[in-house]
């Protein structure tokens, strides 16, 4: 019985920033638990390889080639979505990245591409899409933000800002389309070891063992934590939640105190 609440079978999924890492696994997971997935990514190669490897379970899944900056790119994202499903019931908001540059350093262009890339993209997939979930009758939406955007970080004030921007616009987002019965939520990861941030640490010379010393669970995340919290906000076991930002970190860092 419990099972048809963590379903997800016929649903339609854009998720974007699907080709590697946190965003191929929440594919994964989606497929896994039947819902019809419509990979995005700017990269062809990644959803040519990550669509086959879902289409032995369901041929019906989409790839569509998208750069989240680009509001025509958006738009034809949706558009597509929809002449080939005729709605839209699940929009994950993966695609995202940063640049860390101390804060007197940053450049402007460096601002503006972080910021268009972490907030103006969601704004404009959430704006687009959400035109059919009211027409459809709800929905659900999922905003991957990050820790940086509740505590900050040093080196990332434009990450921080966008993150906790994306945040703020979910709650606004669950508070004026929940009469549609569309529901709003985020999932803010801690450290992470997707592809990416294996790279990024070993070039910054950091081992995931170092990040997991701070973590109150002694381990950093996994792309599945991520993807398991984001099942649980588009399945129906979060069909009371809206507006919300779950943060999957292993637990609070508290500066000043030490279990050591």
């Amino acid at each position: 019985m419990l099972e048809k609440f963590f379903s997800l079978r016929d649903r339609i999924a854009i998720i974007t920033g699907a080709g590697t890492g946190i965003g191929a696994e929440i594919a994964r997971t989606f497929s896994a638990a039947g819902a019809i997935c419509v990979l995005s990514s700017k990269r062809d190669d990644e959803l040519i390889a990550i669509c086959d490897e879902f289409k032995t379970r369901d041929a019906r899944h989409l790839a569509i080639a998208c750069d989240v900056r680009d509001e025509t790119s958006v738009v034809e994202l949706v558009k597509k979505t929809i002449g080939a499903f005729g709605r839209i019931d699940i929009v994950v908001n993966n695609a995202g990245g940063s640049y860390m540059f101390p804060f007197a350093d940053t450049p402007i262009e460096k601002w503006d591409n972080i910021i268009n890339l972490n907030l103006r993209g969601p704004f404009m997939l959430v704006k687009e899409a959400g035109k059919y979930m009211i027409e459809n009758g709800g929905g659900s939406i999922v905003n991957i933000s990050s820790t940086a955007g509740i505590n900050g970080v040093r080196g990332g004030a434009s990450y921080s800002a966008a993150k906790c921007g994306l945040q703020m616009m979910t709650k606004v987002v669950a508070a004026e389309w929940g009469r549609h019965n569309i529901r709003a939520n985020c999932v803010a990861p801690g450290p992470t070891a997707s592809e990416g941030a294996l790279r990024s640490w070993a070039r910054a010379g950091f081992e995931p063992e170092d990040m997991a010393a701070n973590i109150p669970l002694r381990r950093v995340g996994t792309p599945q934590d991520i993807a398991l919290a984001v099942l649980f906000f588009a399945a129906d076991a979060s069909r009371h939640i809206s507006g919300e930002t779950l943060s999957v970190c292993g637990g609070p860092t508290m500066d000043g105190l030490s279990d050591n």
